[in-house]
């Protein structure tokens, strides 16, 4: 024996509203590059241990998935926020020293 609602569906007296058009979004921002220039003379790093070639730290941590991961601090990394080696044009260029932040396992 068919329910109400089958037998009312298959006579085609059952009213199914349409489904309603999709919200309109608002348009995303577009993401953009950030240009971060060192000053003239100057670098990134204008007093932080100047007497190393470069500064580069270390932090030990359990919760990660690579034994060995690296961050920019120089904001010149073409994969920011990973490092990609791009504080050495950098350093030449400038006479800094920056380096990046490694994490490790």
């Amino acid at each position: 024996m068919a329910s109400p609602f089958c037998a009312a569906a298959a006579a085609g007296r059952l009213a199914v509203p349409a489904p309603s058009p999709p919200a309109a979004r608002a348009p995303r921002p577009r993401r953009g590059l950030v240009a971060v220039r060192a000053e003239a003379g100057g670098g990134i790093n204008p007093a932080i241990r100047k007497e190393e070639d470069k500064v580069v730290d270390t932090v030990l941590t359990g919760e990660l998935a690579k034994p060995l991961t690296a961050y920019c601090r120089c904001w010149r990394s073409g994969t920011f926020p990973l490092c990609d080696g791009a504080h050495v044009k950098h350093n030449k260029a400038t006479g800094d020293n920056v380096g990046p932040l490694l994490v490790k396992k």
